[in-house]
């Protein structure tokens, strides 16, 4: 995605999925999501498969919610999909 000039990457992701609904106004138990791009709203404007999205999110949510384990699980999902591409 290029970025036009005078946009930040959330302005040109927010005008290209266009979701601006109260799902990304809300957080079930935490808010490690709302402080900035939505990583669904990441995931949907760059069309990104299920391991590819959970990359994205393990990765983003990292430092507020689940530490290590997060990039654990970030690596874990990394390797199935090295492993398909691998094929």
């Amino acid at each position: 995605m290029t970025i036009k000039e005078g946009y930040t990457l959330r302005d040109m992701i927010q005008a290209r999925t266009s979701r601006k609904t109260k799902s990304n106004k809300m957080q079930v138990d935490g808010d490690h999501y709302l402080k900035k791009v939505q990583p669904w709203d990441f995931i949907l404007a760059n069309d990104l498969g299920f391991l590819e999205g959970n990359i994205i999110k393990y990765i983003s949510r990292y430092k507020s919610k689940g530490g290590l384990v997060d990039l654990y699980k970030a690596r874990h999902y990394l390797e199935k999909l090295i492993e398909v591409k691998e094929q």
